[in-house]
């Protein structure tokens, strides 16, 4: 195919104004994954937009696997959907209270 781009699997973006560090979770419009590299502003990173990742999470939640992951505006993973941008499902059980949570991001929803 001559239209083929890439996988899609790992997108190269451009920071914004407060740049992006390896590891941060980043919601770019309704796209959502995991920085892979770090960047200042107006440069370029790779975005990884599926694959199972640790980040910290609400410690007062517990989590089943297979129940819907979401990030607040902090950074945080959350089971809670309010006012929060769907990531992906939780791939392991997290305790409550516990400091980080497994989820599967969603390359597509």
């Amino acid at each position: 195919m001559r239209n083929f781009i890439q996988p899609g699997k790992v997108l190269t973006l451009v920071a914004g104004a407060s740049g992006v560090t390896s590891g941060d979770i980043v919601v770019e419009g309704k796209l959502v994954g995991v920085a892979a590299t770090s960047a200042v502003e107006d440069e370029e990173y790779e975005l990884n937009i599926g694959g199972v990742y640790e980040s910290g999470k609400v410690v007062a939640e517990a989590w089943a696997v297979g129940d819907e992951i979401f990030v607040t505006a902090g950074g945080l993973l959350t089971s809670d959907g309010t006012g929060n941008t769907k990531v992906g499902i939780a791939a392991a059980v997290a305790e409550n209270p516990s400091g980080t949570g497994r989820v599967r991001f969603n390359d597509s929803f």
